[in-house]
C-alpha cells in the first residue's frame, strides 16, 4: 500500500479549490488529483448528497439520506456549470437509492419503489409518483440501498444487512432483481454486509460490487471488498467470513455453505461505496473499462483512510492494481466524503459528496497540462 501510494504522489498536482457562499465565510479545499484532470465544483447545498442517476438529456439527479429531498441539476449549456436546478421531492425518508431508466426516475423510500414519469420533461412539476412496488423489506434504521437497472430491464436492488454483524433475514445482505411490470423477484446474491455501489462489467457483463467489512475488529481488519457475481444465489461469506480470511468468532458456518471470496481486498475502513466502470472515451485509453470506486472513508479508526476515488486496474477480469486518481483528504482533516458516481454524456465523472452536500465534476485536460507542476481554480457555489 505504501509504495501504491508513493507511486501516487509522483504522479499528482495539488488542486485548491475556493469556495465562496453568501452564508459562509470563503474556504480553501485542498483536493489532490492526478496530472492531466481537473476538479471543479459542479453543484452545492444538495444536503448529504447520496446515489446519482443521469437522464438522458443529461439531468443530475441526486438523491440524499438525512435531507430527505430528490434534487435535478441541469446544464444547459454543457459548460460544466449548472444553470437551473429543481426539487423533485422532499420529505422522503432516506430516498439515497434512485435510477433513471427509460425516461423514468425510480425512487427507493421504506419499503416502497416510486416511479416519477417522463421525468426531464417534468422538472418544474414532476406530479404525483407511482408506486411500482411494495414489498422491500422495511429497513430497521437507516436504509443503505442502491439500484440500477440492468440490461434485461429489470431493477436491481441493494440490501445491506440492518446490523454491523448477524445472521440477517433475506432479502436483506443481498442483492434482488425486480420486473418492474410483473413485481416478480429473483434473488441475485447474498451474504454481503453493506453494499451501496454496484455496476456490470463491459467485457463480459458481470455484476460487480463493493462490499463494507464489520466495526471494531481493529484499525487494520477485516478488509472491505470488491465482489464479482459468478452465478445467481451465489454467497460472499457474511456474517461467517471476513474478507478472504477473517472468521467471526459470533456465529458458525453452516457445513455446506459454499462462500465466494472476494475478488480484491482493500485496506479495512476504506468504506467503498460508489462503483462504476469507466464506459466513456473522455479520459485516456488505460482507464477505458477499468473499474473506479469511491471510498467514503473510515470513521472509526485510529488515523484516517478513504476519502478518495480509486481506479481498480483489471487484466483478465482480475484486479492488478488499485490507484488513487483523487484524494479528498487535507493530511487527517477531510474536505469531503465521496458517495456515489456518474458519468456524464461527455465522459466527465460526477462524484457525490455527503459531508458537505457538494457534487464535483473530475474531467481530463490533456497532455499539455500533465506537465504542468501546480494549478489553481476558483469556484463559486451555487
Amino acid at each position: 500500500m505504501l509504495s501504491s501510494l508513493n507511486k501516487f504522489r509522483n504522479y499528482v498536482v495539488a488542486v485548491a479549490l475556493l469556495v465562496t457562499t453568501t452564508a459562509v465565510a470563503s474556504q480553501s479545499l485542498h483536493i489532490t488529483v492526478t496530472k492531466g484532470f481537473g476538479v471543479s465544483l459542479y453543484a452545492s447545498g444538495l444536503g448529504d448528497a447520496k446515489q446519482l442517476a443521469i437522464g438522458d438529456r443529461g439531468t443530475v439527479f441526486v438523491g440524499s439520506g438525512k435531507a430527505g429531498i430528490i434534487t435535478a441539476l441541469v446544464d444547459s449549456d454543457h459548460d460544466g456549470r449548472v444553470e437551473k436546478r429543481y426539487v423533485i421531492a422532499k420529505g422522503l425518508k432516506s430516498p439515497e437509492a434512485i435510477a433513471f431508466y427509460d425516461g423514468d426516475l425510480y425512487v427507493a423510500v421504506e419499503n416502497r419503489i416510486l416511479k416519477y414519469r417522463s421525468i426531464e420533461q417534468r422538472l418544474r412539476r414532476p406530479g404525483r409518483p407511482q408506486i411500482i412496488y411494495d414489498k422491500l423489506p422495511k429497513p430497521k434504521k437507516r436504509a443503505h440501498r442502491a439500484m440500477h437497472f440492468g440490461d434485461d430491464g429489470r431493477l436491481y436492488v441493494s440490501l445491506s444487512a440492518p446490523c454491523n454483524v448477524c445472521e440477517a433475514e433475506q432479502p436483506f445482505g443481498g442483492i434482488i432483481a425486480i420486473d418492474v411490470n410483473t413485481g416478480s423477484t429473483e434473488q441475485i446474491a447474498t451474504g454481503i454486509r453493506r453494499i451501496r455501489g454496484f455496476d456490470w462489467s463491459p467485457t463480459d457483463g458481470a455484476l460487480w460490487f463493493a462490499d463494507s467489512g464489520r466495526d471494531w475488529m481493529g484499525d487494520n481488519i477485516p478488509a472491505d471488498e470488491i465482489n464479482r457475481v459468478t452465478y445467481k444465489g451465489e454467497h460472499f461469506g457474511f456474517p461467517y467470513l471476513h474478507g478472504a480470511s477473517v472468521k467471526e468468532r459470533a456465529y458458525i458456518k453452516p457445513k455446506n455453505l459454499q462462500i465466494t471470496l472476494p475478488e480484491y481486498e482493500l485496506p479495512a475502513h476504506v468504506e467503498p461505496i460508489g462503483v462504476k466502470f469507466y464506459k466513456a472515451k473522455q479520459f485516456p485509453e488505460k482507464y477505458h473499462n477499468q473499474l473506479f470506486v469511491a471510498e467514503n472513508g473510515s470513521w472509526n479508526r485510529s488515523s484516517k483512510v478513504g476519502y478518495q476515488i480509486v481506479w481498480l486496474q483489471l487484466e483478465n477480469n482480475k484486479v492488478i492494481s488499485r490507484n488513487t486518481l483523487v484524494s479528498f483528504l487535507d493530511g487527517e482533516f477531510p474536505v469531503a466524503r465521496p458517495y456515489s458516481l456518474a458519468i456524464a454524456q461527455d465522459g466527465a465523472m460526477y462524484i457525490s459528496d455527503d459531508l458537505k452536500g457538494n457534487l464535483y465534476r473530475l474531467f481530463y485536460k490533456g497532455q499539455k497540462e500533465e506537465q504542468q507542476s501546480s494549478q489553481e481554480q476558483d469556484l463559486d457555489n451555487e
